[in-house]
């Protein structure tokens, strides 16, 4: 007997020990651990209750597994040690296990807050069926629900139900049960009626009057309740109601302006958000990472940099020693404000001083640095981040496509897949850019196909960049079928489709898309104006581009530098000096370097050389180390036969040292490009090449072609002339092409510089000759050469 009450003394002991350990903290978990440590040791064996506030703090402190062990155990599981496992499997997410331990529970044993553990444990991860399905089980069973499982199921509820019924339901069920009148209960049924209310199922009015109907009638109302409808007028558009609610708060509860500042946010009211805000800082109200992080992106959304950094400067004031959890986010969004505002410096030097980071934080400054278009500090940071998200390997594609760095981008695509992350539609719109800047037909071919494995065919972003990869890559019957299959059009999409016509000179074609986006209710904005004007000059359609021009004003848009300097290549290109002068007197601004470098092209067309040479005099001040100023200005010397002024401008490059960029031209030929410059002499099977297009110069003679000696920019003997024609790069790569494509393939070639007088009278007759068609795509436009005629219509 004595024996017994020594162990039962022992045990009292122990019971009283872990007592201590309730609380949720490290100390606490740590002397638990002693104490069973203690146990161990001496011999004890807990049973009972002591195991199960054993089991519940190795739960707690996140050591599971042993708390498994320990259960695993026990001769008989009862019903305690039970729900605290299912709970702990609950809290960490682990729905599978939480699931076995409740079926593996005898019916016998179970009581309602077993029930209710694994209710939540559903509810929380997200499945509201099987939530509900439990719910109705239990009732059948004869398991009485309390608050707790009413909480639980309409949270679940919340989660699923697109009927007005599905609420009525659960309200219902919930007044039989007499927890009606319980705060926490009704604030669930009011968050399920509110999210109910914005599915396309219900009716959001009467919804929404349902929940205003209880919370009016309730008795007692706290911080949820009040954020809660809030919310829910916030996210069915009713700003009005959200804010008359607010206002009529008898408490100033800063959870419920937060959500008021977000859905101002969120729907644009900008500066009613910054009201609010400044409001909250005059009635003492506490303001918090929530409110600060919403402010904050609101300025950085609409580019109000001065509002920001007010905001910012305030937070230095005002939060002397923030918490963690604080300074993250709203680090977090200041790093996004000051670059999105493009003070990327500014971005990283915030970045720099975070105590704290998240894959947020790095992922924002590796955007400011690719948005900004630097790219070499972008792959600099890419390479020494601690961890990468599929939006990291994303945006470092996207950013290095957009910004001409197209081989790079496809390498970084394959090595994101190598490393086992599966592509989303934009990494694929990505690496489909990137083919685009190659011209890389081939590869753009077989991203298209895995997007349609893939079930990615419907996305809007990969068909835009499908239309643009078939545009640049010369097969704009291809971008047109996307086009027109696209389930989904945005104004990216008509933009799209717009530049690909007027790049292959189709400009009709291309005005009339234009006007049937108009019909389709597609609000034009500035670069949709930018393509449409390039279409025109391309196509010579001077009138129509200057209606477009002139209706710019009509949807609100002022005109940019970008959109004068197309009208002034329109009017150039057509040989308008005097209507393109007028433009330039006319501009609000002072004239930039893309204005006066339009004026100089039109010039060098048109043999205009007063113009020309004020126009390169104006282009050697405001871009002195530019080489395509030098290189229009001596070839329009050249053409006049001004050999001296010509050799005047070759030193002048040389005495600034400015080198001209090296033409060349390239063709893809079996997943391989081959790159040929002007007397080429480095390529493998250059001299087949030579012989195979002194034997088509032949043929070509017999047509009618003769070389045009005019576009011979150096000052020699006519022989000499003809033979430096004949080893232009565009030339060699159209020929490596009929040599080694299929017959009848087309020929594809891409020039890093516009394409040359000559080789174009040439590649007319050529395109006759082999009875193929070749395609040229230069730095300005394509050129379809078929059956001895140009898709430009020698227009360009």
């Amino acid at each position: 007997m004595r024996n017994v009450l020594d162990v039962r003394a022992v045990a009292n002991r122990y019971a009283a020990l872990l007592q201590l350990c309730c609380s949720r903290s490290p100390p606490s978990y740590s002397l638990a651990r002693t104490i069973h440590a203690h146990m161990v040791t001496f011999g004890f064996r807990p049973r009972g209750h002591i195991l199960n506030r054993l089991i519940d703090v190795y739960c707690k402190s996140s050591n599971i597994g042993y708390a498994c062990h320990l259960f695993n155990n026990i001769p008989e599981q009862d019903i305690v040690a039970r729900t605290t496992l299912i709970a702990a499997y609950s809290a960490t997410g682990n729905l599978k296990l939480a699931h076995e331990v409740f079926c593996g529970t005898p019916l016998g044993i179970r009581d309602t807050v077993c029930y209710n553990a694994m209710i939540t444990c559903y509810s929380h991860n997200n499945d509201g069926h099987a939530a509900i399905e439990l719910f109705c089980d239990m009732r059948r069973h004869g398991f009485r629900p309390d608050n707790f499982t009413f909480t639980s199921v309409l949270g679940a509820l919340a989660l699923i139900a697109d009927e007005e019924k599905h609420c009525q339901l659960m309200h219902s069920a919930m007044l039989k049960s007499g927890t009606g009148f319980v705060t926490s209960v009704l604030n669930a049924l009011i968050s399920a009626y509110v999210k109910c209310a914005s599915s396309p199922l219900a009716s959001s009015s009467s919804l929404m009057g349902a929940a205003k109907k209880l919370f009016d009638e309730m008795p007692k109302k706290d911080e949820l309740t009040w954020t809660t409808m809030i919310t829910g007028y916030v996210r069915n558009d009713d700003l009005d109601a959200a804010r008359e609610m607010l206002d009529g708060m008898t408490e100033k509860l800063g959870v419920a302006w937060n959500a008021m500042i977000s859905g101002y946010v969120h729907h644009g009211f900008i500066h009613e958000a910054l009201e609010m805000f400044r409001k909250m800082y005059l009635m003492g109200i506490q303001r918090d990472e929530f409110t600060y992080t919403s402010v904050i992106s609101a300025c950085a959304n609409f580019g109000l940099f001065k509002h920001g950094k007010q905001v910012h400067a305030n937070i230095l004031r005002t939060e002397g020693k923030p918490e963690p959890e604080f300074s993250l986010s709203v680090n977090n969004a200041l790093v996004t404000l000051y670059s999105k505002c493009g003070r990327v410096d500014e971005a990283r030097g915030i970045f720099n001083k975070m105590l704290v980071r998240d894959l947020v934080s790095w992922n924002a400054i590796l955007s400011a640095y690719v948005n900004a278009g630097r790219i070499e500090e972008a792959k600099l940071f890419f390479k020494n981040m601690p961890e990468r998200s599929l939006l990291t390997w994303t945006m470092m594609i996207s950013g290095l496509a957009q910004n001409g760095f197209g081989e790079e981008g496809l390498k970084l695509f394959n090595q994101m897949r190598m490393e086992g992350f599966e592509p989303c539609d934009y990494a694929f719109a990505g690496a489909i850019t990137s083919s685009a800047v190659l011209g890389a037909l081939e590869h753009g071919r077989q991203l298209h196909a895995q997007l349609l494995q893939l079930g990615y065919d419907s996305s809007l972003s990969a068909g835009n960049a499908l239309i643009t990869m078939y545009a640049r890559c010369g097969i704009v019957e291809a971008a047109n079928r996307v086009f027109l299959t696209m389930p989904y059009l945005d104004s990216v999409s008509w933009n799209a489709m717009i530049a690909a016509l007027g790049q292959h000179g189709q400009g009709l074609q291309a005005i009339e898309l234009y006007e049937q986006m108009l019909k389709e209710d597609i609000v034009p904005d500035r670069i949709t104006f930018l393509t449409v004007l390039s279409a025109c000059s391309h196509s010579g359609l001077v009138k129509e581009g200057r209606q477009y021009f002139d209706s710019m004003c009509f949807y609100g848009i002022n005109p940019g530098v970008d959109h004068y300097a197309r009208l002034i290549d329109l009017f150039c290109r057509a040989g308008k000096f005097s209507e393109a002068k007028d433009v330039v007197e006319s501009m609000p601004s002072e004239p930039s370097a893309a204005i006066w470098e339009a004026l100089l092209a039109g010039c060098r067309l048109h043999g205009n050389m007063d113009l020309g040479i004020q126009a390169a005099d104006r282009l050697f001040e405001l871009m002195p180390q530019h080489d395509g100023t030098y290189v229009l200005l001596s070839n329009m010397y050249a053409t006049a036969g001004r050999w001296n002024d010509v050799a005047k401008v070759r030193k002048l490059m040389r005495d600034r040292g400015i080198k001209k960029e090296p033409a060349c031209s390239w063709v893809e030929v079996e997943n391989k490009f081959h790159v040929f410059l002007v007397d080429d002499t480095r390529h493998p099977e250059v001299l087949a090449v030579y012989d195979y297009l002194e034997q088509l110069i032949l043929e070509l003679r017999k047509l009618g072609y003769v070389p045009d000696t005019k576009y011979v920019l150096h000052d020699m003997e006519s022989e000499h002339k003809e033979s430096a024609l004949s080893t232009h790069s565009e030339k060699l790569a159209v020929v490596f092409g009929l040599m080694k494509l299929p017959l009848g393939a087309t020929i594809r070639v891409f020039k890093n510089l516009r394409i040359c007088g000559d080789c174009h009278n040439a590649l007319k007759v050529m395109s006759k000759v082999v009875g193929r068609e070749i395609v040229v795509r230069d730095v300005k436009r394509f050129h379809h050469f078929r059956n001895g005629e140009c898709s430009c219509g020698n227009y360009w």
